[in-house]
């Protein structure tokens, strides 16, 4: 694609998150066909609207990183987006349901990073990684559909448009993680008190920081540089919940604690 395509793209995209309207397949002329034309879109979109006063990014997100998620969205390998810092809330995020087009939640862990993961580290592991956590918590990542028909869109759009991703709640940083047997660790969600699905860190790529590891890489392919003082939502052990005006979540990782949203 051409800088002109990319930006044509991310105009599009961008004029969909600001205004709120439904989003359908970009023109041939700028709709990316792999993850390289996709990766290189939301990174123009991520200028646009911070340019739009959208804010800083102060986090990433990553979908598909469990068998459950992959089978709910029909697309086989992690995809990664960004999180804006007036986005994210910390311990229980209070949300307008009316802000979104169809609202859903996942139950997450995510981890804070404590230095810089640099392309000149890549390759990387989970254990090579884990010594630039400082801390690990339970989360909640918000997703908004805001297609007309995400599943004929393709992987490459749903990517450069940030992968569904609208905000997020962090839990109480936790930072002895290091004593938790985190894929063994069960997480659950409740939608006004019912649970409506569970799940365990394991079945996030075998360990969350799998996820990590194949996110530092991404960026190092892209010679990027994964930033101290970032979070990185992991995945979500519980397949996407859609939820209500009134409805009140929590979600909860052994060992972790709790994350709580509302919308009202």
């Amino acid at each position: 694609m051409t800088p002109d395509q990319v930006d044509d793209a991310a105009r599009r995209l961008g004029a969909g998150r600001l205004e709120g309207a439904v989003l359908g397949a970009l023109p041939e002329s700028c709709r990316p066909t792999n993850e390289v034309q996709a990766y290189a879109i939301q990174d123009r979109l991520h200028q646009r609207l911070t340019a739009a006063g959208l804010g800083e990014i102060t986090g990433h997100k990553i979908g598909c990183t469990t068998e459950v998620m992959q089978a709910f969205l029909g697309i086989d390998n992690p995809c990664a987006g960004a999180v804006f810092a007036p986005t994210a809330r910390d311990r229980e995020g209070r949300f307008r349901h009316g802000n979104f087009r169809h609202v859903g939640v996942e139950c997450e862990i995510a981890a804070r990073l404590g230095r810089d993961l640099t392309p000149a580290e890549a390759p990387f592991t989970a254990d090579s990684v884990a010594d630039a956590v400082t801390a690990v918590m339970a989360a909640i990542e918000v997703v908004d559909d805001r297609y007309d028909d995400y599943g004929a869109l393709g992987a490459p759009t749903l990517i450069a448009d940030d992968f569904f991703g609208a905000g997020c709640v962090l839990g109480a940083p936790v930072d002895d993680w290091r004593a938790l047997d985190l894929p063994s660790a069960a997480g659950w969600m409740t939608i006004n008190g019912v649970e409506v699905g569970r799940g365990k860190g394991g079945d996030i790529m075998g360990h969350p920081l799998a996820a990590l590891a194949w996110l530092a890489d991404s960026f190092a392919r892209r010679g990027r540089t994964l930033v101290a003082g970032e979070f990185v939502l992991l995945g979500s052990v519980v397949e996407t919940k859609w939820v209500a005006a009134g409805d009140a979540v929590t979600i909860e990782i052994d060992g972790l604690g709790q994350a709580r949203a509302s919308f009202g």
